[in-house]
């Protein structure tokens, strides 16, 4: 029975985690390498991570240095910067590309909030799948046998209190973000 409690802490640890990776992509009016975490490049008709062709640092709060390690991959990171959903305009200078964050508009900050939201619900639905799954198993041990019904009752209770406690911990993680994003 314990088994299940672990992979069931362990699969909403992964959840979160997915969360906070997913909300450090999302640009807030800072710069921050994170943003560039999605962006592939047809690197010799390979799609490659960006973070693998090139040093990404940032000179100033609202500004991206790119400076990768082959030289003539530069067009093509500029390129995959362009495609993607960023809306960032790289300047180019023959050696290294520079992005440059414009500060946010209350229309867009409120479209970024939006989606920090909904990124929320669904780590929320995820946690509650794994309680679902977990319920399941239990229950499955009770109609074998395995634990009385009084262990069922409290295994209940303990997953309903650790899924509880894994939705706070969202909660709190998409305020912060959204704090952020609506700062100015």
């Amino acid at each position: 029975m314990q088994k299940i409690f672990d992979t069931a802490q362990e699969k909403m640890g992964k959840s979160i985690n997915s969360l906070v990776n997913e909300y450090a992509t999302i640009r807030a009016g800072r710069a921050t390498p994170a943003v560039l975490d999605r962006i592939t490049v047809d690197y010799y008709g390979c799609p490659t991570p960006l973070q693998q062709m090139a040093a990404i640092s940032v000179p100033e709060p609202r500004t991206l240095l790119i400076t990768p390690w082959d030289k003539s991959s530069l067009r093509d990171i500029e390129k995959a910067i362009l495609t993607s959903d960023l809306g960032l305009n790289p300047q180019n200078d023959g050696s290294a590309l520079r992005l440059n964050f414009p500060p946010l508009t209350e229309e867009r900050r409120r479209e970024l909030v939006k989606g920090v939201f909904k990124y929320a619900e669904d780590a929320k639905v995820a946690v509650r799948s794994i309680r679902r799954d977990a319920l399941d198993k239990l229950k499955d041990m009770k109609k074998k046998s395995e634990i009385t019904e009084d262990d069922l009752k409290n295994a209940e209770k303990k997953m309903q209190d650790m899924t509880d406690k894994a939705c706070k911990e969202i909660d709190g993680i998409s305020a912060k973000k959204e704090k952020e994003i609506m700062e100015i």
